[in-house]
């Protein structure tokens, strides 16, 4: 039976990290990550999530705000929002591990009606500090369940509830609490994104957005750009580049195909713009990338 966090973890991920270095597991929405090196920068459309780092470093950015979090701290995200991530610190001799779970809005929202609420004025959707020994505990006890496959359907929903409950009693409690009320600003704006999500091609007034979100256009503005650091323009342009280099790096496609496909009316603007974003034209970017998975293999 492992005794620390990083045991768990470590026993785990190094016996069914896939090659990239992520090791899904029984319990639904629980991931551990393992990695011998540093990363290039990976790009994605983040959930509501928490990420326990346990060993060696990972950098996260979300419009301007940027963390570097290490062994011991915690990376919160409250929405669905765009980010480039990379890690920093990891080598064969001691790899970076972490933890990833889904945050639960229901779990949350049925947590927060038994728990004093705390007033909490800032939306950014992204957070880091220390991780709380009692989230950690509770961490631990539900990698534990992972040797006792059979315990699983059994004990998971309690100690997903425990772990939510000490995120919730915790530091970051009252950022959590926001991802279970319906009507914070939070989901508000998270409803519009969902509305982004679904049409990202399209074009999309941001009176429908405002509309999604229930607020008036200005609001909504100000709203939109304190939990995501975006506009709303932003955001949708980001979603498209996303989509198009996934398109390009895990299918095949060329860049003008990639480029119409998200929406794009000119290859040469989605070019710029995709440079702007990962440092490389696509053709490029698509070759390097080709390059490093052959050297790999």
């Amino acid at each position: 039976m492992p005794n620390t966090l990083l045991d768990a973890i470590r026993l785990y991920a190094d016996a069914h990290a896939d090659n990239v270095g992520v090791a899904q597991t029984p319990v639904p929405g629980l991931t551990l990550i393992r990695a011998t090196s540093r990363t290039a920068l990976s790009y994605d459309v983040q959930r509501p999530l928490v990420c326990l780092v346990v060993q060696g470093s990972k950098h996260v950015a979300i419009g301007q705000q940027s963390f570097t979090f290490n062994a011991g701290d915690s990376l919160l995200i409250m929405a669905d929002v765009p980010t480039a991530s990379q890690i920093t610190r990891a080598d064969a001799s001691a790899p970076y591990y972490s933890l990833v779970l889904d945050l639960d809005p229901a779990i949350i929202a049925d947590l927060t009606t038994e728990m004093a609420a705390t007033e909490q004025t800032d939306h950014a959707a992204l957070r880091c500090a220390q991780t709380d020994d009692e989230v950690a505990n509770a961490a631990l006890q539900l990698l534990r369940l992972l040797a006792r496959p059979e315990a699983i359907p059994l004990l998971q929903a309690q100690r997903l509830r425990e772990f939510h409950y000490w995120l919730l009693a915790g530091r970051h409690g009252a950022a959590v609490r926001r991802i279970g009320l319906p009507n914070s600003h939070l989901q508000r704006i998270s409803r519009a994104v969902a509305v982004l999500k679904a049409g990202y091609r399209q074009r999309l007034p941001v009176e429908h957005l405002a509309s999604a979100a229930g607020m008036s256009v200005s609001s909504f503005h100000q709203n939109f750009r304190a939990v995501t650091s975006l506009t709303p323009l932003q955001f949708q342009k980001q979603l498209r580049l996303i989509e198009a280099r996934r398109l390009m790096l895990a299918e095949g496609a060329n860049a003008s195909h990639a480029a119409f496909a998200v929406g794009y009316e000119s290859v040469h603007q989605f070019s710029r713009e995709y440079g702007r974003m990962f440092g490389l034209p696509p053709v490029r970017d698509r070759d390097q990338h080709s390059d490093r998975w052959q050297a790999i293999a």
